[in-house]
């Protein structure tokens, strides 16, 4: 358990590679352009606070992963906390976002499909060593 804490640490730090490339892949600069300027900050600000989750999720798992593992109390209740917020991210990718627009080829089709596994692998792991 503990070494498949310490992959899905680092998956989450791969999504944050994936999410750096969304501002150009989704032309933010020309689509948020529109917006008043205090919603394209609200925007960014949102989009920094969850890669800060992301990166908090990681760094926790990296430092904590023994305690994740053995199941005490507190590390359960992390690792639930994580499971639900990536099943919702992945509830969000399969009901919500409608990306064929975007996939506009192989590498952003594989992409997108490889994000999809990441989160029900993350939900899985996470799930189980909250159990």
């Amino acid at each position: 358990m503990k070494t498949l804490l310490q992959i899905v640490a680092a998956l989450q730090l791969s999504i944050l590679i994936a999410s750096a490339l969304v501002p150009r892949v989704l032309d933010w600069r020309t689509n948020l352009a529109t917006l008043h300027p205090f919603q394209r900050k609200l925007f960014w600000v949102y989009g920094c606070f969850i890669v800060m989750t992301i990166i908090a999720f990681a760094v926790l798992t990296f430092l904590h992963a023994d305690a994740m593992a053995t199941g005490e109390p507190v590390a359960r209740s992390l690792c639930a906390f994580i499971a639900v917020f990536w099943a919702a991210r992945l509830v969000v990718q399969l009901l919500i976002f409608d990306p064929r627009p975007f996939l506009t080829n192989w590498f952003y089709k594989l992409g997108y499909h490889t994000l999809t596994f990441i989160f029900v692998f993350l939900v899985f792991v996470y799930g189980k060593a909250a159990l």
